[in-house]
């Protein structure tokens, strides 16, 4: 057996305080909160949080984003800046971000342990262990305080009122993006008590600001707000003439309101720290060159991402490409459809072609020139790589996207579906689970809504029935997909549930790994690459995208 690194001990040790696989337990809904105060006296961390410049971000979408804008920004005005993200999609370390860059394995691995150790030692049956999420919140803490940062930006992970980085008691800002539909089992089924679990970050007087939203939702935030003395106001969406013809470093129009929420945010902590000489305030002058610069250069992996498989012998790397967005509710699936839509055109309009870089974990137009004739010579297949949690459904993501991107005249040849690589119960590129242990049964569900929709929408049918597919291509479809059918663990049944689904559907197969998915992917354009450029979506959640950013930057 190979010898086990020490940052893999550290991995193996965090996994240990991963207590379900499902995010919905007991636990979300504040389940003994007020353990985390016992966990901070025990890493004596009371002063240091308190003393902490946060900016607190929630929402249900565009969190992530509005945080990474607000650090930019912040860190072009000259400022230490950590960043606290979830989830993380190779690494755990990228949740830990010291001036735009995430920690080292070194530090990482010194703070780990001077935490895990310290809350071991005073763990009980009334205080244990803390959950994996609250773990972490808790190191992110501790690295701010080491690193003495002078801006931590907290983005929440799950909720507001009851998520572990709601410890803060003085934040100087707090920031509530756009709210949806998700995790309604834990945060309640309507917008308006979705908002008042998000409007828990909220403090006694210190100023808020959020974007347009629902009128349901904007009620309960402005009667929250009220409560509390509360100042919340609307920022504008940023107008794009204010950066002086660049564009946003994170692509998509929705950024536009992410990135008017992070220069909100980034003013008000200007200006209530005391840092008059750079802020701005409700556009009505020019962006200081600082926020510009922030703004145009802010960068998120797996949020629409472009990334060639430099990993196969074709001879031009654009001719396997990935479109990977972390998109799962509704409305960013639709959000995603578009993005990807528009990138594809962009790509086949161009004589040459722009593509990432693989170690770059920018946005699609932070690109670099790759001359390619390829455009004009071969024909563009679309391909789905799709997965989501079991709590989100189907039957809401798969049409919004299907029927947008039909919308814009794209059709895809295939989907496919596949577990994710990384599972809840464990950390760590070494913590895939045996095929043999896989059960495919929320792929097979995933695959019947999308070949129902496909059979429902016979003008979907008729252009993909025009639009090429080789026979070649068929062949290894078949043959490799057919791979898929040993590999679950269920009945015979189930074999053969495996084999058919993965063989015959017209529209779509089931795979049993991901890595088989990316065999047969590069398998295909192989053997096809004198006539085809194959374009994969990856998208449903941000796991699977960072699985296939793990395996295809290899």
């Amino acid at each position: 057996m190979a010898e086990v690194s020490p940052y893999e001990e550290a991995l193996d040790a965090l996994s240990s305080l991963i207590t379900k696989r499902s995010r919905a337990d007991k636990s979300n809904k504040g389940d003994r909160f007020d353990l985390l105060f016992d966990y901070i006296k025990i890493l004596d961390l009371e002063e240091a949080i308190s003393q902490m410049k946060v900016i607190h971000v929630a929402g249900t979408k565009g969190k992530g984003s509005t945080c990474t804008f607000t650090e930019s920004i912040l860190r072009n005005c000259g400022f230490q800046t950590g960043l606290f993200t979830s989830p993380h999609l190779i690494d755990v370390r990228e949740r830990f971000r010291l001036n735009g860059v995430e920690i080292c394995e070194e530090k990482y691995l010194a703070y780990f342990w001077w935490c895990y150790d310290r809350l071991k030692e005073n763990s009980s049956e009334d205080v244990p262990m803390p959950t994996y999420f609250r773990f972490l919140a808790l190191l992110a803490f501790k690295i701010f305080a080491a690193e003495q940062v002078d801006v931590a930006i907290l983005e929440v992970g799950l909720g507001g009122k009851f998520d572990a980085t709601n410890v803060v008691q003085s934040p100087v800002v707090c920031g509530i993006t756009s709210l949806g539909y998700d995790h309604m089992e834990i945060l309640g089924y309507t917008l308006g008590a979705i908002a008042g679990e998000k409007a828990g970050i909220y403090k006694h007087g210190v100023p808020a600001f959020t974007v347009t939203q629902p009128d349901e939702a904007m009620h309960v935030l402005e009667e929250k707000a009220s409560k509390l003395d509360v100042p919340l106001q609307v920022a504008p969406p940023l107008d794009a003439s204010l950066l002086n013809g660049q564009k946003l470093g994170l692509v998509g129009e929705h950024q536009y309101l992410n990135a008017g929420l992070a220069i909100a945010l980034s003013s008000t902590w200007l200006q209530r720290t005391g840092h008059l000489e750079v802020s701005y305030h409700q556009q009505t002058g020019p962006l200081p060159e600082q926020f510009i610069k922030g703004l145009t250069t802010a960068n998120l992996q797996g949020r629409a991402q472009i990334v060639p498989d430099r990993n196969i012998n074709t001879e031009r790397p654009g001719d396997l490409v990935f479109y990977l967005d972390g998109a799962h509710s509704p409305e960013s699936m639709e959000i995603c459809a578009r993005w990807f839509s528009l990138a594809i055109k962009e790509d086949s309009q161009q004589k040459t072609l722009g593509f990432q870089s693989p170690d770059s974990s920018g946005s699609s137009h932070e690109l670099g020139q790759m001359h390619g004739d390829i455009g004009s010579r071969k024909n563009p297949a679309q391909i789905l790589l799709f997965n989501c949690m079991s709590v989100r459904d189907p039957q809401l993501l798969l049409p919004r996207l299907m029927k947008t991107c039909a919308s814009q005249g794209v059709y895809f040849k295939k989907a496919i579906f596949v577990p994710n690589v990384s599972v809840y119960h464990k950390v760590g590129s070494h913590a895939a689970p045996a095929e043999s242990q896989v059960d495919l049964s929320w792929q097979f569900a995933l695959q019947k809504v999308w070949e129902n929709l496909m059979q429902g929408d016979k003008e979907i049918r008729s252009a993909l029935r025009s639009s090429f597919w080789s026979v070649d291509e068929n062949a290894t479809f078949d043959s490799l997909a057919g791979e898929a059918k040993n590999t679950d663990a269920g009945s015979q049944d189930k074999k053969d549930d495996t084999e058919t689904s993965a063989k015959s559907c017209e529209n779509s197969a089931v795979f049993s790994s991901l890595p088989l998915a990316i065999k047969w992917l590069r398998d295909s354009v192989q053997q096809n690459q004198s006539t085809v450029r194959t374009q994969v979506l990856v998208t449903g959640s941000l796991h699977l995208v960072g699985d296939v950013l793990r395996l295809v930057k290899k």
